[in-house]
């Protein structure tokens, strides 16, 4: 092979193995595309300790939602939601617990859902918590008591289901990825 076949060779193999690896290390640098992220709910940075509010508890994936002071058809739904998700997870279910925290102003009028969901843990508050969390809203705490996720429940019942299966589909992607809870 002669010198020069060689050198075009060498240049070939730089250009071919090379000059991606450049071109892709420009592109994260310079943001010339957008970022996917792969989960479906509001990432909270920085993330919500609610370490106050589940105090002596093991550590579990939990959905927390805090019942506001009329619990409307969102709320309805969010109540529904949570529960359905859990139930969802399947043998997954031990590792995860759907919560509700009644404060002092939470519509305690409807409380008659909380027989439909058996496997809802009540949790009252006696007092506003130091980090509280927004009321209509689902949360997917982690296991270190953080709130990492946030879902924003609707009044009409598709809408509804729909980010149910968002909140499902994070959960088992979390519940896969971590060995704790």
């Amino acid at each position: 092979m002669s010198n020069k076949a060689s050198k075009k060779t060498l240049i070939l193999m730089v250009t071919v193995f090379v000059l991606p690896v450049v071109l892709a290390k420009l592109a994260l640098d310079h943001g010339w595309f957008e970022q996917a992220a792969t989960n479906k709910g509001q990432l909270l940075q920085p993330t919500i300790n609610v370490s106050s509010m589940v105090q002596d508890s093991k550590p579990k994936w939990r959905l927390v939602y805090v019942l506001p002071t009329d619990c409307n058809q969102a709320c309805k739904n969010a109540l529904f939601s949570i529960n359905q998700v859990w139930l969802a997870l399947g043998r997954e279910s031990s590792r995860a617990e759907p919560v509700v925290f009644v404060t002092a102003n939470s519509d305690t009028t409807s409380f008659d859902w909380a027989k439909d969901y058996p496997n809802v843990v009540v949790k009252p508050l006696s007092e506003k918590p130091d980090t509280p969390l927004l009321d209509s809203k689902v949360y997917i705490v982690d296991t270190l008591n953080n709130a990492v996720l946030l879902y924003q429940m609707d009044d009409d019942k598709d809408v509804a289901v729909m980010e149910s299966r968002n909140i499902l589909a994070d959960m088992k992607k979390l519940l896969k990825l971590s060995r704790i809870g």
